[in-house]
């Protein structure tokens, strides 16, 4: 069993249990009384290059970063670093991530997305329930289910940050009538990086197509090379939640450290 197997194995059980000990009525009850999600899509099309902040304890591939970061404090200092959005790891065996730190997070004005591995549409009800305005959902892990699970996105008024790696994938969200796709440079498969994925999938991506870079962007130029290829947005979180001061270094990827 691949690691990514193992992960989605995970995630059902996970789902399996939410589902016993909370329901979707509970949930749907939690969602009627929220405002309105906040435009995902909008925030990140903004005049430059735009970064989604991320929150994120551990990795699979490099272990602890910082499992006791306040999800709150951290979200806050992004929003004043200049952040389009926040990315919240909420995935808890590997990540280290919780709902919990997901709603500590809604503290900002910022949209906030819920990144998890969404198989489910009770994980969808707990996003929004949580204070989510988007939620990722990985080609890789949904697949032919897609469709269903962006209808249901957009139907709690959410949107979705649909990921590929593949052009192959590239193919099915876009068919699916995703508009708004990350391109994550690791593969899930075997952690390796690859720096130009977004480079190399950008010729194949339609001009009303919203492109998030994710993985592996921890500097100002990388980001400026992104932004000259016409990519709206980054996803950063490593370097970001390992720095000494996240709020001055995101100043710094942004290019206003002046600010």
């Amino acid at each position: 069993m691949s690691f990514l197997d193992e992960l989605v194995a995970s995630t059902r059980a996970r789902v399996a249990a939410a589902r016993a000990e909370v329901g979707e009525d509970a949930l749907a009850r939690r969602i009627a009384a929220l405002s309105a999600p906040l435009d995902f899509t909008a925030a990140l099309r903004s005049d430059g290059i735009a970064v989604i902040a991320e929150i994120k304890r551990a990795t699979p591939s490099q272990g602890p970063l910082d499992l006791d970061l306040d999800a709150r404090e951290l979200a806050l200092a992004y929003e004043r670093g200049g952040a389009a959005a926040i990315s919240v790891l909420t995935e808890p065996e590997y990540f280290k991530g919780s709902l919990e730190d997901l709603e500590a997070a809604r503290a900002v004005s910022v949209p906030l997305l819920r990144k998890d591995f969404v198989l489910d549409g009770l994980q969808l009800l707990e996003a929004r329930a949580s204070g989510a305005d988007c939620v990722l959902l990985i080609v890789r892990v949904v697949g032919e289910h897609l469709s269903a699970l962006l209808e249901q996105t957009h139907g709690l008024g959410m949107q979705a940050l649909v990921e590929v790696f593949r052009e192959e994938e590239l193919e099915l969200a876009l068919g699916a009538g995703a508009t708004l796709i990350g391109v994550n440079h690791r593969d899930l498969e075997t952690f390796e990086v690859d720096p130009q994925r977004t480079l190399k999938l950008a010729p194949s991506l339609p001009p009303e197509v919203t492109v998030v870079a994710a993985s592996g962007v921890s500097t100002r130029a990388e980001l400026q090379e992104l932004a000259d290829a016409g990519v709206h947005a980054a996803l950063v979180g490593q370097s970001l939640v390992t720095s000494k001061d996240p709020e001055a270094k995101l100043r710094e990827l942004l290019g206003r450290t002046g600010s």
